[in-house]
């Protein structure tokens, strides 16, 4: 089984200062198709919430809406899935927290892509 690589979409897009605030769908639709060029090594779960919820699944990155907080939706995936190895991508300081107790490991946003 892949390991899994859960994206907070929201934290994700607001570390880089590019305009994501005019248009949160759009930039979460770049986020989503950026996380498809990444090695296929992983299953790559994109944690949605508020305006970007809207924005469709592609074939290699699937897409969760949270029905309520993305952070309360990305603890219930790492929850779900204590069979296998898990990381989470954000810089929510309490996130981080919450996910390591339940034995992710955490990256931060700049991990997902190093050269820009």
């Amino acid at each position: 089984m892949k390991p899994l690589l859960i994206v907070d979409a929201a934290n994700v897009m607001g570390s880089t200062p590019d305009g994501w605030w005019r248009d949160r769908s759009a930039a979460a639709e770049r986020l989503r198709d950026r996380l498809a060029t990444l090695p296929d090594d992983a299953e790559i779960i994109m944690v949605v919430e508020g305006r970007a919820k809207d924005i469709e699944p592609i074939s290699r990155v699937r897409v969760h809406r949270a029905p309520g907080s993305g952070d309360d939706a990305i603890v219930e995936l790492v929850r779900a899935s204590t069979e296998r190895q898990v990381t989470v991508v954000t810089a929510d300081r309490e996130l981080r927290g919450r996910v390591k107790a339940l034995g992710a490991s955490v990256q931060g946003p700049r991990s997902l892509f190093p050269s820009g």
